[in-house]
């Protein structure tokens, strides 16, 4: 690993999280600097990030992001991936309206709550092992659930309440990438 691909990964990780170019050009000099330090005394890039450098990064950006921004994302983020859970559901099923249950509730219930601990906990939740963590959570607890209280139907959710419940998420998402759209001549 060299100075430089740590500098990359770092720098593509807080643009990504939507630090503004100030701080990720404030925060890439500090990096540098301390990467040049440890080299001229002989250290490796390793001893100054650790072995893993998106998450080396991603707790630096979490200092930088406010925690209500961060709260704010997740609100919005975690009904979208839940509608959009469910809106695989009403496929599937093809149906427009779908039964929940216990079981099923405390399933989305638990993978939302392990996907803000995991978000909040390292700045991503990523597509690999925090799905995974996720889904390790609320397996059990649906089929836990599913075994105490049984399969009664607690109420139908239709079609139009599951896309209302993306609606945020959407909104976020739109937002973000107007965000961080590069501006034209024209702007």
């Amino acid at each position: 690993m060299t100075n430089e691909h740590v500098l990359a990964v770092c720098r593509s990780n807080w643009e990504y999280r939507g630090l503004d170019d100030a701080a990720v050009r404030e925060m890439l000099a500090e990096l540098r600097a301390h990467l040049e330090d440890a080299e001229a005394a002989g250290r490796t890039p390793e001893d100054v990030v650790g072995q893993d450098v998106k998450a080396f990064a991603a707790s630096w950006a979490r200092a930088r992001t406010p925690l209500r921004l961060r709260l704010l994302r997740m609100a919005a983020l975690v009904p979208l991936v839940v509608g959009v859970l469910l809106l695989l559901s009403h496929l599937v099923h093809r149906t427009t309206v779908v039964d929940i249950d216990a079981g099923r509730l405390a399933f989305w219930l638990s993978i939302g709550a392990a996907t803000v601990v995991l978000e909040l906990r390292r700045g991503s939740l990523g597509f690999g092992k925090g799905w995974l963590v996720a889904l390790a959570v609320g397996l059990p607890v649906l089929f836990l659930t599913q075994r105490l209280v049984g399969e009664e139907t607690l109420f139908l959710l239709p079609l139009w309440g599951t896309v209302l419940l993306t609606l945020p998420g959407l909104a976020y998402l739109v937002a973000e990438r107007r965000r961080r759209a590069p501006r034209t001549a024209a702007s």
